[in-house]
């Protein structure tokens, strides 16, 4: 049962995988990132109890932060990359 739940889960990193390359903005791949990282610490999980290892619970849960840190500052450096300058301006707001 827990062999079909990873493959089940390799499939669906394989379409979160498929949205980061295909997706119409940058925040949809950055979702799409994010869901990956998301999967792999289930499968992480899902490995650890199939080979009867707990310890690969630690390993997700570190994974897990580095995922949520990570997806927070790139999302806040695509936000803040023109450090508050308007693209295609210049600092006395002309054209």
């Amino acid at each position: 049962m827990f062999a079909g739940a990873s493959a089940a889960i390799l499939v669906t990193m394989a379409l979160a995988l498929f949205r980061a390359i295909r997706g119409p903005t940058i925040y949809d791949r950055i979702l799409a990132v994010n869901a990956f990282g998301t999967l792999t610490v289930v499968l992480i999980a899902v490995h650890g109890f199939l080979a009867g290892r707990p310890e690969f619970l630690d390993i997700a849960l570190v994974y897990a932060l580095i995922n949520f840190i990570a997806t927070i500052a790139v999302t806040k450096y695509v936000k803040f990359s023109h450090l508050g300058h308007p693209s295609g301006e210049d600092e006395r707001g002309d054209v």
